[in-house]
């Protein structure tokens, strides 16, 4: 069993930064992915950015070059830091936790975080 501890989601006018942080706790395996989702009201979960244990991390298109996750190995701890934030970028970012390297399995099939708050003011 895994757990995963989001937090450092709030409000934000837009152009600030937010960080937010997942913990995972318990049987964590050598091969894992940890992500970050978000999702808007009335939308579906999207990929924002994922950490894999065995390549390079990955950062979705639509926030790429504003957004970059990092991961503290010793703490089981990845980060999303969150630059000039949107209006748009508003919405739940969850975190996601699988013991596998596919990015699919471990949507379907993962842990997931309760999800932490991130709301941007125009």
């Amino acid at each position: 069993q895994v757990q995963l501890v989001e937090s450092g989601g709030g409000l934000v006018a837009a152009g600030g930064s937010l960080r937010l942080s997942c913990a995972a706790s318990g049987e964590i395996r050598t091969i894992n992915i940890m992500a970050w989702y978000r999702q808007a009201p009335g939308s579906q979960r999207e990929f924002v950015a994922g950490f894999p244990t065995t390549r390079n991390p990955t950062v979705a298109d639509s926030v790429r070059g504003r957004f970059s996750i990092s991961k503290d190995n010793a703490k089981n701890t990845i980060y999303l830091q969150m630059n000039s934030l949107k209006p748009d970028d508003t919405g739940v970012y969850y975190c996601n936790y699988g013991p596998v390297n596919n990015y699919d399995w471990v949507r379907e099939h993962g842990t997931w975080g309760r999800g932490t708050q991130v709301t941007v003011s125009s």
